[in-house]
């Protein structure tokens, strides 16, 4: 169990690279990776289950202990990456498949990768972990209205089909996840440490698959996607971040914030998009998956070195302040 663990732990701290590396071999080897498209949503379906196995009632307490923090999350998630999605689409002429991909992407709730990069850039976890849940468990109604609302102008969205999908995927095997957990919680608590490892089999997977089926479009447009990306990306962390300021949060919660609004559930709205529209509009949904979590990546390791750093000034000068204290006497 332990080596699982080990492995485990491995595969979700390398959890960047493993994305870029099969996105690479699926781009170079398509053959390889076409079969997995038919499971995307069954992939999915498998992560959010396992998510909904590692939620406790603790995760939900700061939604009623600190409602306004958790709030604040929620809306400007729902609000800052769908604008930004529709005035990157219209602001840059983007073909239909590729705008409606940019939207879904934008209207999904936040990814469960948020939570560990905010541990890692020393945010607040816990706020984290409730915006996570919360967004999450209003995507079936949020994720469809935004979409018709936003993208029905490149192409027809049936957001009653969509709000199936959504409950399907996502909704369900969170609730099942719950029951198993309530049911068998110490053979849960057991293999929790192993669901890591599993999310990146199934996001790895579905983003393999998206590329392979779509290599000829996405050297041909690979290029603006990723630019589109990047920029919904972080300009996400940005605006979440002035936004959790100027509401007057604290700095750690502002981190939480802003790692929450620009990180996706990508990988929902590359799901979406198969099942929804073209497979083309799921690319948009598999580059932001490999490009989050490098820039996750990178905006948690400069946190978490600025807060190191600033724990070492504050114990430096706490030792200074002694020795005053103590000379004095």
């Amino acid at each position: 169990m332990r080596v699982i663990e080990k492995v485990s732990a491995f595969a979700g701290n390398t959890f960047a690279y493993w994305v870029i590396l099969f996105a690479a071999l699926a781009l170079f080897f398509p053959e390889g990776f076409t079969w997995i498209a038919p499971y995307i949503s069954w992939l999915l379906g498998i992560i959010m289950f396992g998510m909904g196995m590692t939620l406790s009632s603790s995760d939900f307490k700061k939604v009623f202990s600190h409602p306004k923090s958790v709030w604040i999350g929620v809306v400007a998630q729902y609000v800052i990456m769908p604008f930004l999605a529709f005035v990157l689409a219209y602001g840059l002429g983007l073909p239909p498949e590729i705008a409606v991909g940019v939207i879904l992407v934008g209207a999904c709730p936040g990814g469960t990768s948020s939570n560990v990069m905010t541990y890692l850039a020393r945010g607040n976890t816990a706020l984290s972990v409730s915006m996570t849940a919360v967004s999450t468990l209003l995507a079936p109604i949020l994720t469809p209205a935004i979409t018709l609302l936003l993208a029905s102008k490149w192409l027809p969205v049936s957001a009653g089909d969509m709000f199936k999908s959504v409950v399907t995927i996502v909704l369900l095997p969170i609730v099942l996840g719950l029951i198993v957990k309530a049911l068998f919680q110490k053979l849960v608590e057991k293999s929790i440490s192993v669901l890591p490892f599993i999310s990146v089999i199934g996001i790895v997977a579905i983003v393999a698959a998206v590329v392979s089926g779509n290599k000829e479009k996405i050297l041909e447009s690979g290029l603006l996607i990723l630019a589109v990306v990047i920029l919904h990306n972080c300009l996400g962390y940005l605006l979440g971040f002035l936004a959790a300021k100027i509401l007057k949060m604290n700095y750690e919660d502002q981190k939480a914030v802003s790692i929450e609004v620009g990180m996706q559930n990508s990988g929902l709205a590359a799901a979406l998009a198969a099942a929804h529209f073209t497979p083309l509009a799921a690319v948009p949904g598999a580059i932001f998956s490999v490009w989050h979590n490098v820039s996750g990546s990178l905006l948690a390791n400069y946190w978490g070195k600025k807060a190191e750093k600033h724990n070492i000034l504050e114990d430096h000068q706490d030792n200074d302040n002694s020795t005053d204290f103590k000379m004095n006497n």
